[in-house]
């Protein structure tokens, strides 16, 4: 452990121990709210409380100086999702099924929040990214589920994602109404993610190193966050836990991301706990534990540990007491290299120092000697690699039958190897079963190549990506990512031509591939061919009857084609899976509108008014609704205050034409006047209708 500690620059506290003072103390947990803070793409290793000189992370290092800090921490996958879902689950992803990013997590699979909003909690999640989009599952037990990323858009691409400052305003004012009661809160940071792009002033003060400066300006929010907590009184009665998903590559081992490799750089995360009356010692605990192990440890904390029952993860009040300093062996895995590009998947197992690593190449490598894992010792230690390849078969079967079953066998037996495979562990099947998928490590030099392609896109340099693209192309032609990211390439060119084809091409290789018919459906409703794009979409929805982006395609066609009440049908099925969805709820509301049911819509824009109480266009329609029904006092009403959120031409005309019907006449020709002296950039029709009627008012009185 000492040389793991050495090798990774992480600090070791010494503290000097009092007998007399217990180390927790969960008297009053029971009572307390839980608030999670994960930080996403988070190396642990970059933290100034895990040794980090350059870090500027001053108020986790507070944290931890004054809480508990684990020492080793390993994610169960270098993907968000996957790592999330075992977070709020308490199980690897070969029990959840979230293996990759993109998947959903299975109805059955209880999540933490669904188990303390059973227990009296009011829950609420404030996401950053589309990684963890309610659609994906982890919404369940929320009761706010704030994932509002670009609301103003139709999408939501996998790229979608909001700064800290944005995540955090929408957790404070949650607060602002909701603090007062217990409550469990989730708060997720994306910042730390490709491409690095910190705001001022850390842009410039980690000019050489942006990634830190991603890292440090998180850190302020979560500072924001405990202020906030003390500002509402409630710091001292809540119980916080940070937690890292999964690190980050760096290009330490040629992989500037993550999610291809099982190396240390993308699997040791930060662990935090702090609550002073609960935690009433801090303390830095070396033993090795698991993402799998937060959500049993909070419902030990206050008092629900048998609600843990049925999770793989272990609590670690044992080793807050003091009474254990077990390490507890990690299960890895790693299904983007096969899912993205083709290529084997990655299992592996870190037992004590030791780490196995199964592919068609399996690697062994000893932590305590070997921190930095240059040394594979697989051929020089075949009977430790064999051994840990026999524990690491048993954990997979015991965490997949979810009664560990196969724990203890002294060996895997025929019919297990085929469990595994149709687990999808390819590389623990019998020989000869399929071909043999290429190991990552073979494929460096192609994984540089997307790397560059990636970095020339972050450029806006979409020509020299485009080339890259296609050589990657050549060697990966069953990617259905080669060819979305191609055609992306070419589409920010403008040659919509080229993308059509390349993602044909694709289609024709990949007939059931949802993210390549998807992006086709996008790129023929952007180049007007919209027939074509609601028949791809229509072929996503057989594949997918929820995909949100399919959905809203068709629904917008139809609404266009003037087909109301089957664009509804489309309407309905996507907010069923984005109900937060502003540009849906709006395009629902103007279908309405425009389909004569104009009670319907004016309540739909007053729910949308709710929650987006600035948006000037919400109360403009529902007065130009009430208009249409006569209801002209209501109108005006509505007219006025879109107008005293923000004046606009259209305001003015609109309350000019209200307060004449209602017989308002003085009123109507001030605002008729407005209107005119406001109308550059008017349309010439408008503008002499303006006139006219302003014309005719004048004579009349």
């Amino acid at each position: 452990m000492a040389g793991t500690a050495a090798a990774l620059g992480i600090l070791v506290y010494f503290f000097v121990i009092n007998p007399g003072k217990s180390k927790i103390d969960l008297t009053g947990a029971p009572s307390y709210n839980v608030l999670l803070i994960t930080l996403d793409t988070t190396r642990a290793d970059h933290l100034g409380c895990y040794g980090y000189k350059p870090a500027k992370t001053p108020n986790l290092d507070r944290l931890a100086r004054e809480g508990i800090r684990f020492a080793r921490v390993y994610c169960p996958a270098p993907l968000t999702l996957p790592s999330h879902a075992s977070i709020m689950t308490g199980l690897y992803p070969v029990t959840h099924g979230v293996r990759n990013n993109g998947h959903d997590l299975p109805s059955g699979i209880r999540t933490l929040a669904e188990v303390l909003k059973g227990r009296g909690y009011s829950t609420a999640a404030f996401v950053s990214s589309f990684s963890v989009d309610s659609r994906f599952g982890l919404d369940r037990g929320f009761d706010v589920y704030d994932d509002t990323f670009r609301s103003e858009s139709p999408f939501k691409t996998q790229n979608s994602e909001r700064r800290a400052e944005e995540t955090f305003a929408g957790f404070s004012r949650w607060l602002e109404n909701n603090g007062n009661n217990r409550f469990f809160g989730w708060v997720h940071y994306y910042d730390p993610h490709l491409p690095y792009d910190p705001p001022s002033p850390y842009k410039e003060e980690f000019d050489g190193d942006p990634y830190d400066g991603e890292i440090a300006y998180m850190d302020r929010y979560v500072g924001a966050v405990l202020e906030r907590l003390k500002e509402k009184g409630i710091l001292e009665r809540t119980i916080i836990v940070i937690a890292g998903d999964h690190g980050e590559g760096l290009g330490d081992k040629v992989e500037t991301g993550h999610g291809i490799f099982l190396y240390e750089e993308t699997l040791r995360v930060p662990l935090i706990l702090y609550n002073p009356a609960v935690f009433t010692r801090s303390q830095v605990i070396e033993s090795q534990v698991r993402l799998v192990d937060v959500a049993p440890t909070i419902l030990e904390t206050i008092g629900l540990k048998n609600e843990a029952a049925g999770m793989t993860g272990q609590s670690l009040v044992a080793w807050l007491r003091g009474k254990s300093r077990k390490d507890l062996d990690s299960l890895l895995e790693t299904f983007y290299p096969r899912e993205n590009f083709g290529w084997s998947e990655l299992i592996g197992l870190v037992s004590g120092r030791w780490k196995y690593i199964q592919s068609p190449r399996p690697e062994l490598y000893d932590l305590k000697n070997d921190p930095g894992e240059r040394e594979d010792l697989v051929a020089s230690s075949a009977g430790k690699a064999g051994e840990l390849k026999k524990m690491l078969e048993q954990e997979l079967l015991g965490s997949s039958a979810g009664d560990g079953s196969a724990i203890g066998r002294t060996g895997v037996r025929p019919e297990d190897q085929e469990r595994l495979r149709s687990l999808g562990y390819v590389n623990f099947a019998p020989a000869g079963r399929g071909p043999a998928l290429p190991d990552p490590k073979e494929k460096i030099p192609l994984l540089r190549l997307i790397q560059q392609a990636q970095a020339y896109e972050f450029e806006d340099n979409y020509a020299e990506a485009e080339q890259v693209y296609l050589r990657v192309l050549e060697e990966v032609p069953d990617s259905p990512a080669g060819y979305v990211n191609l055609a992306i390439a070419q589409a920010r060119q403008r040659k919509f031509d080229q993308a059509t084809r390349t993602l044909n091409n694709g289609i024709s290789r990949i007939p059931d591939s949802e993210i390549l018919l998807v992006r086709l459906g996008h790129t023929y409703l952007v180049t007007g061919r919209l027939r074509e794009a609601f028949e791809t979409m229509n072929r996503v929805l057989s594949l997918n009857p929820r995909n949100v982006d399919a959905l809203t395609v068709c629904a917008g066609i139809l609404d266009t084609e003037g087909r109301k009440e089957e664009a509804r049908t489309y309407y309905d099925r996507a907010l069923a899976v984005e109900p937060e969805s502003r540009y849906l709820r709006m395009s629902y509301a103007g279908n309405l509108a425009s389909s004569g049911r104009l009670r319907e819509a004016i309540e739909a824009y007053k729910k949308l008014i709710v929650d987006f109480p600035e948006e000037q266009a919400f109360y403009q329609y529902i007065g130009i609704a009430y208009s249409y029904l006569g209801e002209y006092a209501q109108a005006v009403s509505f007219l006025e205050r879109a107008l005293a959120i923000r004046p606009t031409p259209t305001g003015y005309f609109n309350l000019a034409v209200a307060y004449e019907k209602s017989g308002n006449i003085r009123e109507a020709m001030e605002y008729f006047k407005l209107y005119l002296d406001n109308s550059r950039g008017e349309s010439e029709t408008n503008i002499r209708k303006a006139k006219a009627e302003l014309e005719r008012l004048e004579k009349g009185s």
